[in-house]
């Protein structure tokens, strides 16, 4: 990676935009980076960070304010890093935009921007750049993929901070653990290491919840067997657990059987006396039976004797029925003749009753002459009637010209008076009509002020309410200010107090024997002491808690305050200056307004209507009256000829009518003799058959009767049964003979013939042996129902057992796998000698490796004196493995890196962080590292001492590197030619490159 140009806008301290060409710096292969405390150096290093990750070095991104805004910069101009590098062959530019807070374009006040990057990649071949993404996730996942290295890594790496390394070369093994776990990413081992010790840890809980299932078998094993079962005590992961289960198991199993066999013998014997019992049973309830049945039968054939004299009556009166009723079809045949004579009698009396006394006794011949007389006469009428309804016709049509005429008569007189008055209608109507057009445009032209008279109305009221609003903001605010200023005030003369006695609180933490952390001596004749009042680091923290608290509600008030203001302002510039009152009061008058052009506006359409109406209107009497004049010509024409017409009908119609008012009166006298007449004459032909017919039943009656063997149809008739009492007789006849049948049968039959010889039979006794034997039989089937369910639960509950010992068994074989290797990386283990752990194990390794590396310099820093080493001696808890030592090469010992002085710390931390370096690139696969920056640490060098370090510095190059050393050591300022000297300002930092 080899960095060419960062260009910084309104970053950190720099309140402008400043560049530095890294290319040039780089050309020296060694160039100083310096400046005054508080400059911004360590500044130009976060611009770096900040470009490639997106964040600043974590010790200072978790200060205050995480934003890397400079408070020098001008509100309109925005932060902004840009930086153009090298890596992986690939020539890339990197444009990072953190979110800021600008004023408006608009109105007053402030809005915030998103956070925006860029990353662009130069085509050689095309001479361009070209874009590849803008999204923060995909550049920041692309950039670590190139680097090979995490935020922190790069920081420790290409930043290489001084202090960072004092301290890892005195730090123990856990702080050195951590530093170098993050470095090298070694938590994949941590993570083998608890995947290790939660494997066994479920290994060991599936072991033993297998124990704890063979063992619940087990119990429920000695639940069944009960007494033929002793299982020992036994717990979950006992070694015998599952020989001692399988033996108890089979011993259980064949008393469980035996237990069987013996049960299934009672049952037989069981089975046998329940049959005799019930076969005994059963022939005692027979003869029961057929006793009781015999009986029976007798007294059946007692109550038959006593009733045998109502049944003979019974059959004697069935056999004169059944003789009736050969008689009954003729007796059917006279009942209808006579019911047919007495009603042709009546309509006969009815018809002659109708006619005139000189027809009324006429015969039969006679009437039917007289009704066909009258017919042909009503023939000759059918002229007379058509000429009659005509003359009708020829009436009514002339009564419809004179109704006509008369309507004519009404239009005329009607479209007469309308015409003389439609001038004076029209020229009203068009009057209306252009008033309600004018209205209109009216209330189309208010309607158009509506809309804004009512924005600048709602925006007086705002502006009326925002105007409160903002003394109110403005008093909170300044009332803020006032305190986060106080707040401020107490937090800096507290941390004055501080720094004052800050030589006491750096003095408590001396030790006989230690280095000081300021000048490196490990004697303290004279400390400081803390005096009364002394303000402690914990005191300024709360102070400064405080004043960030106040700082924060100061910021959210002030951005409250300008939210009210831009507010107020947009009203205001909506609103003017005029009062809410006068503008509702305008508005008032202009929504009358308008409400009143609508209402005349309204009427517009109804105005238009009604003179298109009456248009219409004045059209149709026009032809209304046109065409009555054209009716009434051609009305004279036809009255005449209805005339001439009407008087020859009246004299055909006279001579037709004779004494009658009308042809129709006529022909209805005609009509009505005629039928009457008819229907006499058909009246006394039916009356004359049905008496015959009379006569001819009556003597078929007597004839039945006579063969049938009654004396008289009248005794006939008596003999008759009604189907009911029919019914009621057979049905009693029917029941004697099937009960005469039933007992018979039953007396014949051998077996209750002979049972009502034998004794009485005792079925209650039988009963009793039968229920003694049932019950024995299911007492003796539930016990072999128990024995055999005992052996099956048993078969089962072992059968289960023996395939949870052979689950088991693979298992526990992989439990002491598992625990054996987790034991092993976690140190416990006997056979780890050194009780390291699996990270540590690694980490000790590329510790090794970095002592190496970093030997390779320190050698030639200490002029050959000092080797830094790698050692394996245990500390803390019996474990080794990360202990890191210095070899004096003047006294050829072997000591401890934290009794190094203060000037030899930092050469050794340099040549540290240097090898730490190598190591690092090359686990990062091998990429390769072009520029790197050295951040303090040169002020404790001797002049000698100086120019051993920069000679390794500036031998970097041999492998085509550029290092930035950041201090402000003035020395260095002589031996480095190639400077970037930071400038502070009151209105921010600024760049400026010398020697290039």
């Amino acid at each position: 990676m080899r960095l060419h140009r960062l260009d910084i806008t309104a970053f950190g301290p720099f309140g402008g935009t400043q560049t530095v060409d890294l290319d040039a710096l780089s050309t020296a292969g060694l160039f100083l980076l310096h400046g005054p405390t508080g400059a911004g150096k360590t500044s130009v290093l976060d611009a770096v960070c900040y470009a490639l990750y997106g964040s600043v070095p974590g010790a200072r991104q978790s200060g205050q304010n995480q934003n890397p805004r400079s408070d020098h910069a001008h509100p309109g101009t925005r932060t902004e890093v840009r930086l153009d590098l090298t890596v992986a062959g690939r020539r890339l530019e990197i444009t990072r935009q953190p979110s800021w807070e600008r004023p408006k374009l608009r109105g007053k006040g402030t809005t915030v921007d998103k956070a925006q990057t860029w990353l662009r990649e130069y085509d050689a071949p095309a001479g361009a750049w070209k874009d590849l993404s803008r999204s923060h996730q995909e550049i920041g996942a692309e950039i670590e993929h190139l680097l090979g290295m995490s935020r922190e890594q790069f920081c420790q790496v290409v930043l290489l901070p001084q202090g960072d390394f004092a301290r890892f070369l005195r730090a123990d093994a856990e702080a050195r653990g951590r530093l170098l776990g993050r470095l090298f990413d070694t938590q994949r081992f941590a993570d083998v290491e608890k995947r290790l010790a939660e494997r066994r840890r479920t290994t060991e809980a599936r072991v033993r919840e297998g124990d704890a299932a063979l063992l619940a078998d087990a119990h429920r094993m000695q639940q069944e067997a009960g007494d033929a079962m002793e299982l020992p005590e036994l717990a979950p992961g006992d070694p015998g657990l599952a020989e001692a289960v399988l033996g108890a198991a089979a011993v259980a199993r064949s008393t469980a059987r035996e237990h069987l066999t013996l049960a299934h013998c009672r049952l037989t014997a069981a089975e046998s006396a329940h049959t005799a019992a019930r076969r005994a049973l059963d022939d005692v309830r027979e003869l029961a039976r057929l006793q009781a049945r015999s009986a029976e039968a007798r007294q059946r054939a007692e109550r038959l004797r006593e009733r045998s004299g109502a049944h003979r009556e019974d059959r004697e009166r069935m056999e004169r029925a059944r003789k009736a009723e050969a008689v009954a079809p003729a007796l059917e045949l006279r009942e209808a003749a006579e019911a047919e004579h007495r009603r042709a009698a009546a309509a006969e009396a009815h018809a002659r009753g109708l006619l005139p006394g000189s027809d009324a006794g006429a015969e039969a011949g006679l009437l039917a002459a007289a009704a066909r007389r009258a017919a042909e006469e009503l023939g000759g009428l059918d002229a007379a009637r058509r000429a009659e309804r005509r003359l009708a016709e020829l009436t009514a049509e002339r009564a419809g010209l004179d109704r006509q005429e008369h309507a004519d008569e009404d239009v005329l007189r009607e479209a007469d008076a309308w015409l003389a008055d439609w001038d004076a209608t029209r020229t009203a109507l068009r009057t209306r009509v252009d008033s309600a057009q004018e209205a209109t445009t009216r209330a189309e032209q208010l309607a158009v002020q509506r809309a804004p008279a009512r924005r600048r109305l709602d925006a007086a009221r705002t502006r009326d309410r925002l105007a409160a609003d903002l003394e109110q903001a403005g008093q909170r605010a300044r009332a803020a200010r006032q305190d986060a200023a106080d707040a401020r005030a107490h937090w800096l003369d507290l941390k004055e107090q501080r720094l004052a006695g800050i030589a006491a609180e750096l003095a408590a933490h001396l030790t006989d024997g230690d280095p000081c952390a300021v000048c490196g001596a490990t004697e303290h004749p004279a400390p400081a002491r803390k005096v009364a009042g002394h303000v402690d680091r914990e005191t300024e923290d709360r102070a400064l808690a405080a004043y960030q608290r106040a700082e924060e509600l100061h910021a959210a008030d002030e951005r409250r305050l300008g939210t009210v203001r831009e507010a107020l302002a947009a009203a205001t510039a909506e609103a003017g200056d005029t009062p809410a009152d006068r503008l509702a009061a305008e508005m008032d008058q202009l929504e009358r307004e308008y409400a009143r052009a609508r209402r005349d506006a309204s009427a517009l359409h109804a105005a238009q209507e009604e003179l298109r109406h009456a248009e219409r209107e004045r059209e149709q009497r026009l032809a209304d009256r046109q065409q009555a004049a054209v009716r009434a010509a051609s009305r004279l024409t036809r009255r005449d000829t209805l005339e001439r017409e009407q008087t020859q009908l009246e004299a055909e119609l006279r001579q037709a009518r004779g004494d009658a008012e009308s042809v129709a009166a006529r022909a209805a006298q005609l009509e009505r003799r005629a039928a009457r007449l008819t229907a006499a004459a058909d009246a006394a032909r039916v009356a004359q058959d049905a008496a015959q017919r009379l006569k001819d039943t009556d003597a078929r009656l007597a004839d039945a009767a006579y063969r049938a063997g009654f004396d008289t149809p009248a005794a006939a008739v008596a003999a008759l049964l009604d189907p009911a009492a029919h019914r009621e007789l057979q049905h009693r006849l029917d029941a004697w003979q099937q009960e005469e049948a039933a007992v018979r049968a039953v007396l014949a039959e051998p077996g209750t013939a002979a049972a009502a010889e034998r004794p009485p039979a005792d079925p209650a006794a039988a009963e009793h042996t039968a229920a003694d034997a049932e019950r024995r039989l299911r007492a003796a089937g539930s016990a072999r129902d128990a024995a055999a369910r005992r052996c099956a639960e048993l078969d089962r509950l072992s059968a289960r057992a023996a395939e949870g010992v052979r689950r088991l068994a693979p298992l526990r074989a992989e439990y002491d796998r598992v625990a054996r290797l987790a034991a092993l990386t976690a140190g416990t283990s006997a056979d780890n000698e050194r009780r390291m752990r699996l990270e540590s194990y690694v980490l000790a390794a590329r510790l090794e490796q970095v002592a190496a590396a970093a030997t390779a310099r320190l050698t030639r820093m200490s002029a050959g004196r000092y080797t830094l080493v790698h050692s394996d001696d245990r500390t803390g808890r019996g474990r080794s493995g990360l202990g890191l030592h210095v070899v004096d090469a003047w006294t050829g010992r072997e000591r401890d890196t934290a009794t190094l002085s203060g000037g030899e710390t930092f050469f050794a931390s340099l040549a540290l962080a240097l090898g730490l370096a190598d190591v690092v690139t090359d686990e990062a696969g091998g990429v390769r590292l072009d520029t790197l920056f050295i951040d303090e640490g040169f002020g404790s060098l001797d002049e000698q001492t100086l120019d051993e370090v920069l000679d390794v510095l500036d031998s970097l190059r041999e492998r085509d590197r550029s290092v930035g050393i950041v201090s402000h050591v003035p020395d260095l300022r002589r031996r480095v030619h190639a400077q970037l000297e930071v400038v502070k300002g009151r209105s921010g930092s600024t760049l400026r490159q010398r020697g290039v």
